[in-house]
């Protein structure tokens, strides 16, 4: 991890060894009124699967929680979304009941809670993507694989972890396939984001999905 100033100059805030403290950190941060800075480690953690972090603005690292893999989720990609009140939310892209992947929320004291399992039908698998949130406590993202035609869904999910798929992507022309990437949500609660492949010249789209 590291900071970089406004005239350039670098300092690596933390260093992960993949041991306990996590490793391979493919997703960003999200940062609290205090400095201090949350992410993901793909692997590393108690069971080498995945860590859930927390670094101070001087580089102090604290692990809230090592997954644990099956039911508990493992191998986090992505960067995390935090509410008022200081609890983390993300996915992970496999684990859960059925191995695909889950929805989980952490709190400032580390105790995890998986608010989704995937169940690699019609609502989804992988999701690679982290979530958005919106003022109600619902949570919006992607999963990569899944539903009907196996190219990937956007989902909505209840703070208590009700799932609703409100997008099934179908692939061919009309239509992406495999979304990857996460979601920005507008002020009406629309929701934008990015498929991998699919559309008019099969190299990917962006898409809309309307409140």
């Amino acid at each position: 991890m590291f900071k970089v100033t406004k005239t350039g100059k670098e300092t690596v805030l933390y260093s992960f060894t993949n041991g306990l403290d996590g490793g391979y950190p493919f997703g960003g941060l999200v940062r609290d009124s205090s400095g201090n800075l949350y992410g993901t480690t793909y692997s590393g953690g108690a069971s080498s699967v995945g860590t859930v972090f927390k670094v101070t603005k001087t580089g102090t690292e604290t692990v809230l929680h090592s997954f644990a893999g099956g039911a508990d989720g493992e191998y986090p990609y992505a960067s995390l979304v935090r509410d008022s009140s200081g609890n983390l939310y993300g996915t992970t892209s496999e684990g859960g009941a059925s191995n695909v992947g889950t929805a989980f929320k952490v709190t400032p004291t580390g105790h995890e809670t998986v608010l989704y399992s995937f169940a690699g039908g019609t609502d989804g698998a992988n999701p690679f993507a982290g979530l958005v949130r919106d003022r109600k406590g619902n949570l919006y993202g992607t999963t990569e694989a899944g539903d009907s035609s196996g190219v990937g869904t956007v989902f909505k999910l209840t703070a208590t972890g009700q799932e609703t798929v409100l997008h099934t992507f179908t692939g061919g022309t009309t239509d992406g396939a495999n979304p990857f990437g996460g979601l920005v949500r507008d002020a009406a609660g629309n929701l934008y984001g990015t498929t991998f492949v699919g559309g008019a010249f099969g190299h990917g789209a962006v898409y809309e999905i309307t409140h």
